[in-house]
């Protein structure tokens, strides 16, 4: 029996306009989710992830291509619709400090969403789903008139893990929840966040450029370079067989904490591609020690290597 589709991304184009031309930040990215899984995106600082979260959610409208999310298309959604998909979908942010108002208290913080979207009556209805909230996230009574500065980040972003809750929803981008914080608080988040897909059964995007933590999270991975997907597989299999260079060369940068083990990373060498009015050709090829004539002047499909195993490369077959 297969899965309930939750969402679904078809051929989503990003460009923002600036004065050297057209920056494609988002270039034709496709993917589906089902319900209660993770997905997570991992690439290189600036290669689309966050905004491909951002454009999911209609946070920045989309160029071109299909947003499905439980079967409508809600790709150019606007006013009444737009607030009330709101509620179904929403954001752990980045960065706790800069995402929470400082003029709020942890209560305040947390009820906003709800005051605005008047999900309930009364304000004791509001402060028992506070409470609710707060014991969910693992943040004690005593924090509640509190305010985010006073707060160390683990907590901060329990805070925002909590707004995005307050609403029920069943799909939330998590856009790098972690990288922001301590390692052993890191841990502590990303168990929180497993805790409670289980428990809501919720779906998550969830946006790293840490390869540890998107295994320890993930269904399936998506691999970006300069705004589009290179390759797209089961974690496990990601992690096992990978077809592409590039994400051999992330991979190959994972440190292993042993001083017995042997570990050469694989140093990408060359220019990047510049992602303003990109010429025909892969996007890695300047970068990529087997890149043939074609790799200059065909852009790669993405095609199927295996069963649910999607690679970009002209020179997949080969490896």
């Amino acid at each position: 029996m297969s899965e309930e589709k939750l969402l679904e991304v078809r051929d989503l184009r990003k460009f923002f306009q600036t004065k050297a031309g057209m920056l494609h930040a988002v270039d034709g990215i496709s993917l589906s989710l089902e319900k209660g899984k993770t997905i997570g995106v991992v690439g290189e600082s600036g290669c689309g992830k966050s905004t491909l979260g951002r454009t999911i959610l209609g946070l920045t409208p989309a160029t071109s291509g299909q947003i499905i999310f439980q079967g409508e298309d809600i790709t150019n959604l606007t006013g009444r619709k737009r607030k009330h998909l709101y509620k179904k979908m929403q954001m752990i942010f980045q960065d706790p400090s800069s995402s929470l108002d400082p003029r709020k208290n942890v209560s305040q913080l947390i009820s906003e969403p709800m005051r605005i979207n008047k999900v309930y009556r009364s304000k004791g209805e509001i402060a028992d789903r506070v409470a609710s909230l707060m014991e969910t996230v693992g943040l004690a009574e005593r924090f509640s008139d509190s305010y985010a500065h006073e707060l160390d980040g683990g907590r901060r972003q329990r805070i925002g893990i909590a707004r995005a809750l307050s609403l029920e929803p069943e799909f939330i981008v998590c856009d790098e929840p972690v990288s922001a914080l301590d390692v052993s608080v890191q841990a502590q988040i990303l168990n929180l966040l497993q805790d409670l897909q289980e428990e809501k059964n919720l779906s998550y995007l969830f946006i790293t450029h840490d390869l540890s933590v998107v295994k320890h999270i993930s269904d399936d991975i998506l691999v970006m370079y300069m705004g589009c997907a290179v390759e797209l597989c089961p974690a496990k299999e990601l992690f096992s067989h990978a077809y592409h260079p590039y994400t051999k060369g992330l991979l190959s940068a994972i440190p292993i904490p042993s001083i017995h083990v042997n570990h050469d990373s694989i140093i990408m060498e060359g220019e990047l591609t510049s992602p303003i009015e990109p010429k025909n050709g892969c996007r890695f090829a300047s970068r990529c020690p087997y890149a043939k004539e074609v790799c200059h002047n065909e852009t790669p499909t993405f095609r199927a290597m295996t069963s649910g195993h999607f690679v970009a490369c002209h020179c997949a077959d080969d490896f």
